[in-house]
This record gives C-alpha cells, sequence and structure tokens, in this order.
C-alpha cells in the first residue's frame, strides 16, 4: 500500500530505506504465538503491530503468509489485518514460505532485494525462508524481538543460525527509527512518534512525558472508551 506521505530520499551506504527493503511477515497467528516462550507474547504482538504501522507510514510494501488458517493455525491476528485491510495473506501449507511459489512471486513483485522478515516460529517459519532467501540472493534483516519460538534455546539457536547465514538481526523500532533518520523529516515525524507513544511502552512514556513536562506541549488526547454492547438506557 502506497503512503500518505511523500517520503524524502535517504541515503543508503549499507543501511535500509523506505526505498530499498519489503517486509514480510509470516504466521502471525493464534495457534503459533500460544506456544511462543521465548518473549512475552503481549510483546510480541505489540512489536508487530510496530513494524506493520511503520511499513504503513514510510510505504514499504508489506507481504503477509499465513499456514494452514482453517484446519489449525486461525486467522491473522485482527491487530494486524486492520493495518492492511485489503491485504489477503497468502495461504501456504509449507512450513517454510520460501517453498511456496505464491510467497516468493510477492516478494519479487516488489523488486526489492533486502527483506525485513519476522514471523512464528523464529527456528522453522521465519529461518528456513531467510537462509534459502538469502542463497537467492537476497539480503535478509530478521526483526528479532517480533519473532517467537516454543523455547529459548529454540529461538537462540534459530538467531545464531541466522546470522552465521548472513542475517542480520534488528528490532522493531530500531528498523522504524532507521526508517526515519532524522526527525528533521517532518512528513512522518508526528505518525513515528504516535506508534511510539501508543504501542513503544516506557519509551512511548518518555516521549509523552518530555512533550507535555518539558515543552509543555497539551497532554496526547486517545478517543473515549466505549464499552462494546453497553445498554443505553438504565432500564432491563
Amino acid at each position: 500500500m502506497s503512503t500518505q506521505f511523500r517520503i524524502s530520499p535517504r541515503s543508503e551506504k549499507g543501511l535500509l530505506t523506505p526505498h530499498n527493503c519489503v517486509v514480510v511477515q509470516i504466521d502471525l497467528q493464534p495457534q503459533m504465538l500460544f506456544s511462543v516462550s521465548n518473549f512475552d507474547r503481549q510483546s510480541v504482538i505489540e512489536r508487530n503491530i510496530i513494524l506493520a504501522k511503520a511499513a504503513r507510514i514510510f510505504g514499504v510494501p508489506n507481504v503477509l503468509s499465513t499456514v494452514e488458517t482453517k484446519s489449525f493455525s486461525g486467522f491473522l491476528w485482527p491487530q494486524i489485518q486492520t493495518i492492511f485491510p485489503e491485504q489477503t495473506p497468502i495461504e501456504r501449507s509449507s512450513m517454510n514460505s520460501w517453498d511456496d511459489s505464491n510467497f516468493v512471486a510477492a516478494v519479487e513483485k516488489t523488486g526489492k532485494k533486502k527483506i525485513v522478515m519476522a514471523g512464528l516460529w523464529t527456528e522453522t517459519c521465519v529461518a528456513l525462508a531467510a537462509i534459502q532467501a538469502i542463497y537467492d540472493g537476497y539480503e535478509v534483516y530478521v526483526v528479532e524481538d517480533c519473532c517467537g519460538d516454543i523455547s529459548e534455546l529454540s529461538h537462540e539457536n534459530a538467531m545464531k543460525r541466522l546470522v552465521q547465514a548472513g542475517a542480520k538481526p534488528v528490532t522493531a523500532i530500531s528498523v522504524m527509527l532507521e526508517w526515519q533518520r532524522d526527525w528533521g523529516l517532518t512528513e512522518t515525524y508526528n505518525a513515528v512518534m504516535d506508534v511510539v507513544k501508543t504501542h513503544g511502552g516506557s519509551y512511548g512514556v518518555g516521549v509523552e512525558y518530555a512533550y507535555t513536562m518539558i515543552h509543555g506541549a497539551p497532554q496526547t488526547q486517545y478517543p473515549g472508551y466505549v464499552i462494546t454492547g453497553q445498554h443505553t438506557t438504565a432500564s432491563r
């Protein structure tokens, strides 16, 4: 999806820019998350939301893929689908998405040779695809805090294998800030700060504090909380 902003060019010199990469998010589905134990599972959700929203802000193409949706894994997390409402995830039977011709074709269609990859589980669905993509000439950045596995050992072994294969470990916020690069690039500044304040945990709290207590900005206003299904009258 194209961004609503005009993205100023960034120097590359080995770095990620909004113009030189594609984001892929693999198997962000309930069943795959249930067994994650290397990271806090809510954190994995939030970091993937950061990555997805950043892709929207900067106009970076995003490829979504799911595996065995109706027979085992469940639908793509609604938090991610909401960010890309018009996009149908590429459905697979293969654990390795790089074995799926539709998935590879979607990546190739973007024309990008740098892949920013995240998914569940690290040792299987991420590692296998990343290693084969590297073999096929792609430069792969694995967003480690967006990945999860069934044990710390599984995740750590996967990351060691990925680094040995040539993949570069990054985090969701580091990717977003690498795309932003310069706080003087105002076309995306407010959108990035909104993501940070909403999903960035203590970083976001610190930004809000700096805005309000140091710079005197008004407190951020969020939409009022509405209880789903709440009765509008006092009668029962």
